[in-house]
């Protein structure tokens, strides 16, 4: 009787643990699915020359080699500036790109569905420049001058800020809205007195003109965001990780190998090799997860926006700025890489 118990009860156990392994396999197998979806078709995102990371990462082909395995096309748009990334971000024709951080506040805050999932960088890319033999002196000379800027841009917001601090406005000089290679020609010609520089145009106009930058101020250069549509993200979170993957691999390495990087700058924004090194220098590749600070200096940039009407009345500025800063998606991937 024993015996025919024990049997009894060996097979119900046996049943149970075989039940118990078939459910533990079912979920190893389908948790993967679960968790990583696959990659899209095509990832879309800009490069621009004021962007060395995305210079580096387009000329190894990083990005390529990511997601050959899922045969995913990466294509490559170029900025000229933050308006253009922002124009293309806001029509779909690109799921990432790269702007200042004023800029991208400027966006957000007219509707452009983004948020900022990375910092590419901390530069002084953008100052007022002017002609070597400029009479001018100060920012209160620039009263009634003609002033390059591309709008919508943080060298143009630069410039506001600029004229705020000697007490003038935007009405009481001449902005002349010109893409920024084209603002470094205009000044050049003498079509403009000053000129909004951005890098590394403004490097190549130090260095090659003889320009004279007339009023630096590193507080009033925002961060360098690399931005995300909203619908990107909520779709395709993997893939922006391994995007960001890429994009922490190229800051580290550009810390190791800089005149590798400068001779990249170089050939791809076709500037001379001492430009490039200049441009490459007002860099700060150190901070690269977004968060508190870049939080606090937007708010602190961000009455200029009100105050030339560039949002509409009403607009709560704070409140745009924290729903564009987005933390979730850099911090495990910056840990994981041993980044700060």
């Amino acid at each position: 009787m024993k015996s025919s118990r024990g049997a009894v009860l060996f097979h119900s156990l046996s049943r149970v643990a075989a039940l118990c392994v078939t459910l533990l396999a079912a979920t190893v197998v389908s948790y993967p699915a679960i968790a990583q979806a696959a990659a899209p078709e095509e990832i879309k995102l800009d490069y621009a020359y004021y962007s060395p990371e995305s210079l580096v990462i387009r000329q190894q082909g990083w990005l390529e080699k990511e997601f050959a395995p899922d045969h995913t096309t990466i294509k490559w748009v170029l900025s000229l500036g933050s308006n253009r990334a922002l124009e293309y971000l806001n029509s779909g024709a690109i799921d990432i790109g790269s702007t200042a951080g004023l800029a991208a506040v400027l966006g957000r805050a007219n509707g452009n569905p983004i948020r900022a999932v990375y910092i590419f960088s901390r530069p002084e890319w953008t100052a007022l420049v002017v002609r070597r033999d400029s009479p001018l002196k100060s920012v209160a000379d620039l009263k009634g001058k003609k002033i390059a800027a591309t709008k919508g841009t943080d060298p143009f917001l630069f410039a506001l800020r600029a004229l705020h601090t000697a007490g003038l406005t935007r009405d009481d000089v001449e902005i002349v809205n010109l893409q920024h290679p084209d603002g470094r020609t205009a000044l050049a010609s003498g079509q403009v007195d000053a000129w909004a520089g951005l890098d590394p145009h403004m490097a190549a106009a130090q260095v090659d003109d003889g320009a004279r930058l007339l009023y630096r101020n590193v507080d009033f250069n925002t961060y360098g965001f690399l931005n995300a549509r909203e619908d990107f993200i909520k779709e395709h979170p993997d893939t922006l990780a391994r995007v960001l993957k890429v994009y922490e691999h190229a800051r580290v390495w550009i810390g190791t190998h800089p005149d590798e990087t400068a001779k990249i700058i170089s050939e791809e924004s076709k500037v001379s090799l001492p430009v490039a090194k200049l441009q490459l220098s007002r860099n700060d590749f150190s901070q690269p997860q977004p968060g508190t600070k870049q939080i606090d200096a937007l708010k602190a940039a961000a009455p200029i926006l009100t105050q030339e009407q560039l949002v509409k009345p009403g607009t709560d500025l704070n409140q745009v700025i924290d729903a564009l800063i987005d933390v979730r998606i850099a911090q495990p991937v910056i840990a994981s890489a041993g980044g700060k």
